[in-house]
C-alpha cells in the first residue's frame, strides 16, 4: 500500500461521509412521514449553509402547501426554488444582508397566526447567518465581539452563548415571536453533542444559557473590557434582571435530522469495504487544534510501530470541531492547521496519511475544505514550522497541491478527520 493509494482511499472515505450527511434526503425522509394538510399556511424560514438543499427538499415534499418563506444562506450556497426565497449573506462574519434577512424572518414568524405552521430549517452557520442584534447594538459591534471570541479560541458553545444574548431572534426567541402559530424545526447538527440550544444558537429551542453565563465567558478569555461598550452594558443589564432572559421553554417541536455521527458511520463502512480495520474513536473531539493534531499523530505512530489499537491496514476516524488560537497573520483554517501540525509529527513514517476536512466544504476564510498529508510531506516542503507559526497552513498546502477543495457541499455536520496506516502488502 503506497501513500498514493492511502490518499485516494482517504478521499473516498470522506466522500462516503458527505453522502450520508445529505440534508435534502434527511429532510425529505422526515417530512414524508408526517401529515401537514391540517395547516392553513406553512411558512418556511431558517438559516445555514445547507439551507438551500433543505428548502429544496421541503418544496419537493410539501409543494403548494408552502405559502412562502425566506432562508438566509452563505454566499454561493444556493439552489433554484419556487416558493421559498433564499437570501445570500456573509459567513462567518455577519453582514447587513444577513440582518435584513433575519429581520424579514422575524416578521414572517410574528405575522403567522392560529392554524399556521412556521417550519424552521437550521444547519451549520446559522448563528452567523441570523444576525439580528438586540436594540442599541449595531452589526459592527456584534462583528467586533464575534471576531474577538474567534481569535481568543472560544469554542462554538461559548460563542453561541454570547450571540444569543445580544440577539433578538436566537435562544428560543424566534419560537416566541411565532406564537400562537405551530413551530417545527428540522436541525442539521454541527455542534458537539447535538445540543438543541446550541445548534444555530437555538432560535426555536429552550435556552439553557444566561446573561450571567455570557459575561463569564467574556471574563474567561479576558475580553469583557475589550468588547464594545454597548454589548458589555447590555449583558450586564440582562444579568441584573433589567432585560428579560431568553425563553427557558418553547412550544416548538425540534428534531435533529442529521449529525456528524451519521457521517462517521458511513465513512467507517466505506473504510471497511476498502479493507481497513476501522475504529471510530470519537464524534465529539474538541480542543486546541495543534494539541488534538499531536494526539492523532501519536495514535498513527502507535499503530505503525506496535499495531495498537489496530493492526494495519488501519483507519481511525474522528469527528467534532477544534479551535485555533490565532497568533500569526497567515491564511488557513482549523482543518488545514490540524493536518500541518500532524504532518510534523508523522514525518518520516512510511504508509501513513492524515486527512481533515469540513463537511461544509469551507475551512476558515478559504476556498478549501481541508488538507491531506503523509510521512513524506515535510521532505517535500521542510518549512512547516514557519508556516504553522504564522497560521499560514493554506499557502503551505497550496504549494504542494494538497488542499482538499470540494466547493459548496450544501451540508454541515462539523469536521471529519482520518488516520490511515497501510500495510506492507
Amino acid at each position: 500500500m503506497t501513500n498514493r493509494t492511502l490518499r485516494r482511499d482517504a478521499r473516498s472515505i470522506f466522500r462516503a461521509g458527505l453522502t450520508a450527511a445529505d440534508p435534502a434526503g434527511a429532510v425529505e425522509h422526515h417530512l414524508a412521514r408526517r401529515r401537514y394538510d391540517r395547516f392553513r399556511n406553512i411558512y418556511v424560514v431558517g438559516a445555514g449553509k445547507a439551507g438551500a438543499a433543505m428548502a429544496r427538499a421541503a418544496e419537493r415534499v410539501l409543494g403548494r402547501q408552502i405559502t412562502g418563506g425566506l432562508i438566509n444562506v452563505k454566499d454561493g450556497h444556493v439552489a433554484r426554488l419556487r416558493r421559498i426565497e433564499l437570501n445570500e449573506c456573509s459567513h462567518p462574519v455577519p453582514d447587513e444582508r444577513g440582518v435584513a434577512g433575519a429581520r424579514r424572518i422575524a416578521q414572517i414568524a410574528a405575522e403567522a397566526g392560529h392554524g399556521d405552521l412556521v417550519l424552521c430549517l437550521i444547519s451549520g452557520g446559522a448563528s452567523a447567518l441570523l444576525p439580528l442584534p438586540s436594540p442599541g447594538i449595531t452589526l459592527e459591534e456584534k462583528q467586533a465581539a464575534t471576531k474577538l471570541l474567534l481569535a481568543s479560541g472560544a469554542n462554538i458553545h461559548e460563542i453561541n452563548a454570547v450571540r444569543k444574548h445580544i440577539s433578538r431572534i436566537k435562544g428560543g426567541q424566534l419560537a416566541r415571536l411565532a406564537e400562537p402559530a405551530a413551530v417545527e424545526a428540522l436541525l442539521l447538527s454541527d455542534v458537539i453533542g447535538d445540543n438543541l440550544d446550541v445548534i444555530g444558537s437555538g432560535p426555536t429551542a429552550p435556552d439553557a444559557s444566561t446573561f450571567a453565563g455570557a459575561l463569564a465567558i467574556l471574563d474567561r478569555f479576558g475580553i469583557r473590557n475589550r468588547v464594545p461598550a454597548s454589548i458589555r452594558e447590555h449583558l450586564e443589564r440582562g444579568a441584573s434582571g433589567a432585560i428579560p432572559e431568553t425563553p427557558k421553554s418553547t412550544h416548538a417541536r425540534n428534531t435533529v435530522v442529521g449529525s456528524t455521527r451519521i457521517a462517521l458511520e458511513a465513512a467507517a463502512a466505506r473504510a471497511r469495504a476498502l479493507g481497513y480495520r476501522t475504529l471510530i474513536l470519537s464524534s465529539e473531539i474538541e480542543g486546541e487544534t495543534r494539541e488534538i493534531a499531536r494526539m492523532h499523530a501519536a495514535i498513527a505512530r502507535e499503530i505503525a510501530h506496535t499495531c495498537r489499537p489496530l493492526k494495519p491496514p488501519a483507519c481511525v476516524i474522528t469527528g467534532g470541531e477544534t479551535t485555533v488560537t490565532l497568533k500569526g497573520d497567515g491564511l488557513g483554517g482549523r482543518n488545514q492547521e490540524f493536518v500541518l501540525a500532524a504532518a510534523m509529527d508523522i514525518a518520516g513514517l512510511n504508509r501513513v496519511v492524515v486527512f481533515s476536512a469540513g463537511t461544509d466544504g469551507t475551512d476558515g476564510p478559504t476556498d478549501a475544505a481541508g488538507a491531506i498529508a503523509d510521512g513524506d510531506t515535510l521532505r517535500r516542503k521542510p518549512e512547516a514550522r514557519r508556516y504553522l507559526d504564522a497560521n499560514d497552513s493554506y499557502h503551505y498546502f497550496e504549494s504542494l497541491n494538497d488542499l482538499i477543495v470540494t466547493g459548496p457541499t450544501h451540508t454541515n455536520v462539523m469536521d471529519v478527520r482520518l488516520l490511515l496506516v497501510g500495510s506492507e502488502k
